[in-house]
């Protein structure tokens, strides 16, 4: 038996660390939310309700919310971050004097950093540093979640022991969490399938069809896949909830965000356009953009669909130009490379 999770400090007040905040005070375990911004904490204080990114879902007595460090760092033995991967590094700054070194941490965040291409454990290391780590992912969107609706996720840790305890302190009878070891895989599962949705909301933009957008989910997760072992995942995960149950949620979903921006895309809006009245964050098109980056190797990996979303982001390329250079590619075998490293 693991020793049970008493006191949890939850960073980022989206609608996805509330949702976990809620699951955590469900089961009796004391929780602390933390905000980047003073107003946004009283707010939820005052109407016990996140009304900007949570809205309709009432906010417990026992649910501790404050924007102070300190406050919400006290006494904890557990911390889940949910900050979004281009805010992470600073976020976790403001936390160094507050959290004690041993405190382990849990990464709910779906991303890779642009200017470095880290992963969210790696920004968490690099500020925090060693500590035992945890990676949260799978097809969880909060809006379902935080009406109880079923859902599973996995908690991978190198650490089985931390992996175990994140499961038995967010399992219950509509949430079910799996123990796994995989961080890489997992990690980049829950950031590449953001690039994928992406592409998928401009294939419903355009209106090409079911057979599309079978088509993409299924060649998406081979570039997936592909990249990931590149970078020292595990194939199979790729194959699980944070890798093909993320992908199907977050690419034909009407709450997934990534598969909207791309959505209106495809209708003929520009990505500032997008953007500009968005409330929470598409990861997707910051992954995009890590994909391409300079400390990036994605260019030595196979991944056709991740080039053409990138051109329509960020180099002025029309959606339909970028169907039509995918479906123009030269002929090869569907499942080339799948017995070794599918580059």
């Amino acid at each position: 038996m693991t020793d049970p999770v008493r006191k949890v400090v939850v960073i980022g007040d989206g609608g996805w660390g509330t949702t976990l905040a809620l699951a955590l005070v469900e089961k009796g375990i004391d929780t602390v939310l933390w905000s980047a911004f003073p107003e946004q904490a009283a707010d939820m204080r005052e109407r016990h309700e996140n009304t900007r990114f949570l809205p309709g879902v009432p906010l417990p007595d026992t649910l501790v919310v404050t924007a102070d460090t300190f406050t919400a760092a006290n006494g904890v033995d557990l911390v889940i971050s949910v900050v979004p991967t281009q805010f992470l590094r600073g976020v976790m700054r403001s936390f160094e004097d507050a959290l004690p070194g041993n405190v382990p941490i849990v990464s709910a965040t779906k991303g890779l950093e642009i200017e470095t291409f880290s992963r969210p454990t790696q920004i968490i290391t690099e500020q925090l540093g060693d500590r035992p780590i945890c990676a949260l992912s799978g097809p969880t969107h909060a809006e379902e979640v935080a009406r109880k609706l079923p859902a599973s996720m996995v908690a991978a840790s190198t650490d089985a022991e931390l992996a175990e305890r994140v499961q038995e302190a967010l399992s219950s009878k509509t949430l079910r969490v799996y123990a796994g070891h995989d961080v890489v895989g997992v990690e980049l599962g829950g950031a590449l399938k953001n690039v994928i949705a992406i592409a998928a909301g401009i294939s419903d933009g355009l209106e090409l069809g079911d057979n599309a957008k079978a088509a993409l989910l299924t060649r998406g997760m081979v570039e997936m896949a592909r990249f990931g072992i590149v970078h020292g995942a595990e194939k199979e995960t790729f194959f699980g909830l944070a890798g093909f149950g993320d992908l199907v949620t977050t690419c034909c979903s009407r709450h997934s965000r990534n598969r909207l921006v791309g959505e209106r895309i495809g209708r003929g809006e520009t990505l500032e356009e997008v953007l500009a009245d968005m409330k929470m964050v598409a990861e997707g098109v910051w992954t995009t953009k890590a994909l391409f980056g300079p400390e990036s190797e994605a260019r030595d990996v196979s991944m056709p669909i991740a080039e053409q979303v990138h051109s329509i982001l960020f180099e002025k390329k029309s959606p339909a130009e970028g169907v039509a250079d995918l479906m123009t590619r030269a002929p090869s075998r569907e499942m080339e490379g799948f017995s070794g490293s599918l580059v």
